[in-house]
C-alpha cells in the first residue's frame, strides 16, 4: 500500500549493544525479514490500487498503439530506475556499504544539501496528495453503491443523482476516529486486508470487462489512435486528454522497496530481483486491465469502470466491487497520512518541548479497549489535517483528473530524478560521458512527459470545474 514514497524519515533509538542479538541486524536496527518474494508480493499489492480504475480510460485516449506502448514506456523506466534505487540502499558500497533505511537518508547519503529537502517536499506533498485522491476515489465508490441500487430498482434511463459531499463527510468522519489511533500504521491487518480488497475490485473489473466483450451484441468502438476527433472530441480536448492519460498511467506505476533480510543473494540483488517480478507482474495485470476495459467500452470508457456505470447487472457484483475499494481507501488513507503526522507531531515536540499542549498525554479507559491515550495536539493537529484535505477534495471531486495531476507530479522527482542523479553520484560518472549524457536525457525526457501530463491535468480540472454539477456525482 505504500507507494513509490519508499519509507518517509522516522526517528530511531538506537539500540544498546547488550540488546543485539539475532532479533537485530549488525548496525542495531531490528532484523529485516523480508525476500525476494516478499518484496515482489509487497510491490504488486501495492501498485494495484485505484490507479488501475483509470487505465480503460487512459487507453481509449491513447488508442490501441499509443496507450500499450506508454504503459511498456512507463514499466521499463520505473523497473530501470527501481535498480538504481536498490544499489543504493548501501552507501558508499551497494554490497557492503552503511545502510539507508528512508528515502530520505539515501538522498542525504548522494547528494546532502538542498536536495534532501526537495525530496522530503516531493513525498510528503505526494503523500498529501494521495490522501485527497483518496478522499474523492472512496466518495464516489460510495455513490456508486446507492446509484447501482436505484438504477436496479428504477431502471437505467434513469438520473440517480447523487452528490458526492455527504460521502466525503462520512469519509473524513470515520478517518478523523482512526487518525486518533496511537500506532494505527504498524496494524499488520491493514496491508492484507487492503491486498484483498485491491485483487478483488481489480479482478471483478477485468472479469466484467471480458463479460461484455464475449456477451456480443453492439461491439464498442474503438480506433488506433483512441478517440477520434471531430467524433468523439474536438482536436484540443484530445490533445489534452492526451496529456492526461499519461498523468494517469505515472499515477498507477507508483510503488515503494520493501525491507529485504541480508541473505544470499546480497540485498541489491534481491531487491532488483523483486523489482523484476513485481513490476512484470503489475504490467500484464495493467495491460489486461486498460486493453480489456478499453475493448469492453471503446471510446466512451468510463474515467472510473467500475463507478462509471459501463456495467449495470449483476448489481450486487458492482456494489460489492465499490465496497471493497471504500474499505481498501479507509485504510490505506491512514498509511498515507500516518507519516505526515509523525513528521508533524515529532518536529513540535523538539521545537517546543515544554509546551504542555503539544507533548501531553492524557490516559482514558476505553471499554473492551483498555487505556487508550489521548493529545490534545494530536487531536486538534489530525483532525484539521483530515478536514481539510476534505475540503480541497469537495472542492476539486474529479477522480482522473486529480490522479493525472498527482502521477505527474510525483513520477519525475522519486520515481526518475533522485535515482539517477544518485546513480550518477554512486558512479562518480564524468559530466558529458555517455552514460551521463543519456542518463541526463532520459530525466529530462521524463521531466518533460510529467509537465506537459500536469498541465493536462491541469486544463482538465479546470474545464470540469465549469461543467461540474453539485448534485450529480462527477465520474
Amino acid at each position: 500500500m505504500e507507494k513509490k514514497s519508499m519509507f518517509i524519515e522516522q526517528s530511531f533509538t538506537d539500540h544498546k549493544s547488550g540488546d543485539m542479538n539475532k532479533n537485530f541486524d549488525d548496525d542495531g536496527r531490528q532484523k529485516r525479514t523480508g525476500t525476494w518474494m516478499t518484496g515482489s508480493a509487497h510491490i504488486i499489492t501495492a501498485v494495484i490500487g485505484s490507479g488501475v480504475l483509470s487505465l480503460a480510460w487512459a487507453i481509449a485516449q491513447l488508442g490501441w498503439v499509443a496507450g500499450p506502448a506508454v504503459l511498456m514506456a512507463f514499466s521499463f523506466i520505473t523497473y530501470f530506475t527501481s535498480t538504481m534505487l536498490a544499489d543504493c540502499y548501501r552507501s558508499p558500497d551497494p554490497v557492503t556499504g552503511k545502510r539507508n533505511y528512508t528515502y530520505m537518508e539515501v538522498v542525504r547519503s548522494y547528494l546532502g544539501g538542498r536536495k534532501v529537502m526537495l525530496c522530503g517536499l516531493a513525498q510528503y506533498g505526494n503523500l498529501i496528495g494521495i490522501t485527497i485522491g483518496y478522499t474523492i476515489t472512496a466518495s464516489i465508490s460510495m455513490v456508486a453503491v446507492k446509484r447501482s441500487n436505484c438504477f436496479h430498482k428504477n431502471g437505467h434511463n434513469v438520473k440517480c443523482s447523487t452528490s458526492n459531499t455527504p460521502f466525503m463527510i462520512i469519509f473524513a468522519c470515520i478517518q478523523i476516529v482512526l487518525s486518533q489511533i496511537p500506532n494505527f500504521h504498524n496494524l499488520s491487518w491493514l496491508s492484507i486486508l487492503a491486498a484483498v480488497m485491491s485483487f478483488s475490485y481489480a479482478s471483478i473489473g477485468v472479469g466484467l470487462s471480458i463479460a461484455k466483450v464475449a456477451g456480443g451484441g453492439v461491439h464498442a468502438r474503438t480506433a488506433l489512435t483512441g478517440v477520434t476527433v471531430g467524433v468523439d472530441v474536438t482536436g484540443s480536448d484530445k490533445v489534452w486528454r492526451t496529456f492526461q492519460a499519461v498523468g494517469d498511467i505515472a499515477f498507477a506505476y507508483a510503488y515503494s522497496t520493501d525491507t529485504l533480510k541480508a541473505s544470499p543473494p546480497s540485498e541489491n540483488k534481491a531487491m532488483k530481483r523483486a523489482s523484476l517480478v513485481g513490476v512484470s507482474t503489475t504490467t500484464f495485470f495493467y495491460m489486461l486491465c486498460g486493453c480489456v476495459g478499453y475493448a469492453a467500452f471503446g471510446n466512451n470508457a468510463p474515467g472510473n469502470f467500475l463507478t462509471g456505470f459501463g456495467f449495470y447487472e449483476p448489481f450486487w457484483l458492482i456494489d460489492f466491487a465499490n465496497v471493497c475499494i471504500a474499505v481498501h481507501l479507509v485504510g490505506a488513507y491512514q498509511v498515507f497520512c500516518q507519516p505526515i503526522f509523525q513528521f508533524v507531531e515529532s518536529r513540535s515536540a523538539k521545537r517546543w518541548p515544554d509546551n504542555k499542549f503539544i507533548t501531553g498525554e492524557y490516559k482514558m479507559n476505553v471499554p473492551c479497549g483498555g487505556d487508550f491515550g489521548i493529545s490534545l495536539f494530536r487531536l486538534v493537529w489530525r483532525t484539521s489535517y483530515v478536514v481539510v484535505t476534505a475540503v480541497v477534495a469537495m472542492i476539486f471531486p474529479f477522480f482522473n483528473d486529480f490522479l493525472g495531476l498527482i502521477g505527474a507530479a510525483s513520477f519525475w522527482p522519486l520515481t526518475v530524478y533522485f535515482p539517477i542523479e544518485m546513480h550518477i553520484a554512486q558512479k562518480k560518472m564524468k559530466k558529458f560521458s555517455f552514460t551521463w549524457t543519456w542518463l541526463k536525457i532520459l530525466s529530462w525526457a521524463c521531466f518533460l512527459v510529467s509537465l506537459v501530463a500536469a498541465a493536462g491535468s491541469v486544463q482538465g480540472l479546470i474545464q470540469s470545474l465549469k461543467d461540474f454539477k453539485p448534485f450529480q456525482a462527477p465520474e
